[in-house]
């Protein structure tokens, strides 16, 4: 596309929200349209770069994510997910682009997107760095070449702020391991250890998380067999990969119909 894409951050007071902020700010092609904040939060009517401690920046934070939408051709909302699928509703009311890198959405929050997903795009991705989703399509293909006989492991290690465990990251490798093997990940995850737990199932994707520290995002996929291990790693160091995903990700469902898409869509990664 040619024309400057609009583009709303939500959740601004957030770290990801300010780094969503820049990302916007420094891509091609692109414009912030506004920001908004929860009701009552001490933001709201003051001047974006005057609470981030710089210049007036001429954009007042918001608490009124339908007026901001109705202005703007994209939203990218790295929330909560009471949050993201009230802002769903909202973005599918004015046909704009949703981009959603929140986490610990429920199969409930999953079927609102679903439908929102028909009227408008939406890309969801539980990482949207390239390095991850290139993981992603590596840890199917793989589970798919090797039999039930090599058992698959997922290890996270995350900052010792994040509330959610395992990781969307996590969740989205063992889903894209299960997928290889033509299963459901709710029929084979095993997502807790404690005790005598007795011998571990054939079959299972199990999940391991790990906090501490500033640890941006770490992720091993896992695969051992019998005198052999297989380890597919990703190191994040630096967040704004993921505000830099998401931007790209608001700029290639401009061009889109609507519907439901993930990172492997805005990347092309053809999946056979």
């Amino acid at each position: 596309m040619t024309e400057t894409l609009p583009i709303a951050v939500t959740g601004v007071a957030g770290r990801m929200g300010r780094m969503l902020v820049d990302a916007v700010e420094e891509a091609e092609g692109a414009v912030l349209s506004g920001v908004t904040e929860r009701p009552g939060h001490p933001w709201v009517g003051r001047d974006l770069g005057e609470v981030t401690g710089g210049a007036a920046s001429g954009i007042t934070v918001s608490d009124d994510p339908l007026e901001l939408f109705a202005r703007s051709r994209a939203v990218l909302d790295f929330t909560a997910p009471a949050a993201t699928v009230a802002h769903a509703e909202l973005a599918a009311q004015a046909r704009i682009v949703h981009v959603v890198g929140t986490t610990g959405l429920s199969a409930e929050d999953d079927a609102r997107l679903d439908a929102a997903g028909r009227h408008a795009v939406v890309v969801q991705a539980g990482n949207m760095s390239l390095g991850v989703n290139l993981l992603t399509e590596l840890t199917r293909r793989v589970a798919a070449a090797l039999g039930e006989d090599w058992d698959i492991e997922v290890v996270e290690m995350h900052h010792r702020h994040k509330v959610d465990a395992p990781s969307g990251t996590a969740l989205m490798l063992g889903a894209a391991a299960a997928e290889g093997r033509g299963v459901a990940l709710d029929e084979v995850a095993d997502r807790g250890r404690d005790g005598h737990t007795g011998a571990r199932e054939k079959g299972a994707i199990g999940f391991a998380a790990l906090r501490g520290g500033d640890v941006v995002g770490e992720h091993d996929v896992i695969f051992a067999g019998a005198g052999e291990r297989i380890i597919l790693r990703h190191v994040a160091s630096d967040r704004m990969i993921f505000a830099r995903g998401a931007v790209r990700a608001a700029l290639w469902g401009a061009d889109r119909r609507q519907g439901r898409y993930d990172m492997l869509d805005v990347l092309g990664l053809a999946r056979d």
